[in-house]
């Protein structure tokens, strides 16, 4: 199998020759050690070392404030490094009640700050034979949370419940603009695409599944629509306790349901194969919380192995973050690659 057909195979959870792998994102303070330690220079050739299957290109956004489509909006009302996302800092609507309000806030046009030519750039400019993952992240939720700051946010969701809507709403309106410019500019060459919020903490959702049902799904359904319009397979991110919430994510036709935080309550992989193997695949499952970070490489590779016992297929085996940071050993990293790499016997 070439990386697109072992993708799209652990995807349908159908047989593989080995399961599909995925680096993640590497953070920018973890790439100098990735490169030593896998004697490369950049990130196409780390990958080719890796043999990893899938290759992500993240939306290019540029605008006055940020250069990353995730900090599109800048709600904080203190002071921030730029570009820099501020869930929990005092937000441009803390205190604001009149939904009529929304449009005091100087909203950005994805349509300026997204050149289709820089979309189709990054997208041609992958290695041929990847199975190729738009990054749009699309988080309407986060965001919705720092439009406010995210206590005032949930407090506001019970409280003013127009309010926060009016503010939701907006940002909805906004990632499916300029996914469209995206998914466009990227028709053909893409596979999949990753969205998501976080949802979850480490023991528990943040929020009932009620509330999450009433104010946030419905975004959730017209963005994984919108992608699935275009033929995307929908990978869903979200960190944390979310078991809870696996069927509605089904339900709204997300594909794939990442990250697996291994440690996080409920989100042990025999569980989550039990109970929605057959309706739903996963990417994640390597625990980066501890065992990449503390564990040694032979303590990866038996955690390796065991993923694909209980996941024969339709795991993407991958770190449990999307974000490789600096403290995770590339040793680690090696091990999983290499375990994840060999054959189906």
């Amino acid at each position: 199998m070439n990386h697109i057909e072992r993708f799209l195979a652990t995807t349908g959870r159908r047989p593989v020759d080995r399961p599909a792998s995925w680096l993640g994102i590497p953070d920018r303070s973890a790439i100098p050690k990735l490169f030593a330690h896998f004697g490369v220079s950049d990130m196409p050739a780390l990958k080719a070392r890796l043999n990893d299957d899938v290759y992500p290109v993240e939306v290019p956004y540029h605008s006055p404030t940020s250069d990353a489509i995730y900090a599109a909006f800048d709600f904080a009302k203190n002071k921030h490094d730029p570009g820099e996302r501020t869930l929990t800092s005092p937000g441009f609507f803390e205190d604001y009640s009149d939904p009529a309000d929304v449009d005091k806030f100087d909203w950005p046009d994805p349509e300026k700050y997204i050149d289709p030519a820089r979309c189709q750039a990054a997208v041609e400019a992958v290695p041929a034979g990847y199975a190729v993952m738009g990054v749009v992240w699309a988080a309407h939720f986060q965001d919705a949370c720092a439009a406010f700051g995210m206590e005032t946010a949930l407090v506001k969701m019970m409280t003013e419940p127009d309010m926060f809507r009016a503010v939701i709403d907006r940002i909805l309106a906004f990632y499916l603009k300029a996914n469209a410019i995206f998914f466009e500019a990227a028709k053909g060459r893409l596979h999949a695409v990753l969205m998501g919020n976080d949802f979850g903490s480490q023991t528990c959702l943040m929020l009932s599944p009620a509330l999450l049902r009433e104010f946030v799904f419905e975004g959730v359904r017209r963005l994984v629509d919108q992608a699935r319009g275009y033929g995307l397979k929908v990978v869903y991110h979200s960190c944390g306790a979310i078991s809870e919430i696996i069927p509605d994510l089904i339900d709204l036709g997300v594909d794939i349901v990442h990250p697996i935080q291994a440690l996080a309550t409920g989100m042990e992989p025999a569980g989550l194969k039990a109970k929605f193997g057959g309706r739903v695949s996963f990417c994640g499952g390597v625990d980066a919380q501890n065992l990449l970070v503390r564990g040694t490489p032979d303590e990866v590779r038996a955690k390796v192995a065991e993923l694909r016992s209980i996941f024969p297929t339709g795991l993407i085996i991958s770190p449990s973050h999307e974000a490789i940071l600096a403290d995770i050993n590339p040793a680690n990293i090696e091990a999983l690659f290499d375990a994840a790499g060999q054959p189906v016997p």
